[in-house]
């Protein structure tokens, strides 16, 4: 069963409305004897949809959601507000000074809208998505001690496991010793169509082809940074969603926990 599992990442479901529905029915039916409360790690490339997979798969176990991506973004528009900038670079040596002084948290999710993410107070959920954040958010975040911070705060929310996060290295540094961890990748063609298509509806007017170059060299930071790079963890499955729907990816959730923990 295992094995069909895995192919569900890698091909698309091809079958008729009334057999899916019989699948995700299975498979919710076996999830509920899914008891222990554990950490989820989910990391990945920026674009495969990582925070909307955890925020669905918290939503659907009952955990708490911690996106640490937003966070990094939040200390990114930080210091560019407080023009700690120059000529693209950031001033290290003033972020450093300054950071212990920021806030960053989450507000409880409401009914008509997810948790917003607040810097000292203020909702910044949309400035933090902004190209001006993508374009010097890797960098900075490839700072140690700005990578430091962020663990720290990590870590403390995880204490009482319950949770699902997701980020580039919560499951290699973070939380090494998480029960479940998923590393999710997507071609980058891919990433910056569903890249695209987010900033549309936000309604900015984006160039594909500066997404894509732009993803394409986060990806080449991320993974050559020297601390805390991205890397798949040796025990992580691996959810290439490229050709998968929310719904999907939601199904083959649904059915690795209900054959691992079952």
């Amino acid at each position: 069963m295992y094995d069909r599992l895995q192919l569900l990442a890698n091909v698309r479901i091809k079958t008729d409305k009334l057999c899916f529905d019989f699948l995700r029915k299975f498979a919710a039916q076996n999830i509920h004897m899914f008891k222990e409360k554990i950490i989820i790690a989910v990391d990945g490339y920026s674009s495969t949809g990582k925070s909307s997979f955890a925020k669905a798969i918290a939503a659907r176990l009952g955990y708490t959601y911690i996106d640490s991506g937003a966070i990094y973004r939040a200390i990114t528009f930080f210091a560019i507000k407080n023009d700690l900038f120059k000529e693209g670079n950031v001033d290290e040596a003033a972020l450093q000074k300054r950071l212990p002084t920021l806030s960053v948290s989450f507000s409880p999710p409401s009914s008509s809208a997810g948790s917003k993410v607040l810097a000292d107070g203020v909702d910044v959920s949309r400035e933090i998505r902004s190209l001006a954040v993508s374009e010097v958010v890797s960098p900075l975040s490839a700072l140690p001690f700005v990578r430091n911070f962020v663990d720290g705060l990590l870590q403390k929310w995880g204490e009482q496991k319950g949770i699902v996060m997701d980020g580039r290295d919560i499951g290699t540094v973070v939380f090494p010793h998480a029960e479940l961890k998923i590393f999710m990748t997507a071609t980058p063609e891919v990433r910056a169509q569903r890249r695209y298509k987010e900033l549309l509806g936000q309604g900015e007017h984006p160039s594909y082809e500066e997404i894509l170059n732009n993803l394409q060299k986060r990806d080449d930071l991320d993974q050559r940074r020297s601390h805390a790079p991205l890397r798949c963890a040796p025990d992580a499955i691996v959810l290439d969603n490229s050709q998968l729907t929310p719904q999907e990816q939601m199904l083959w959730f649904e059915q690795m926990i209900a054959e691992r923990w079952g």
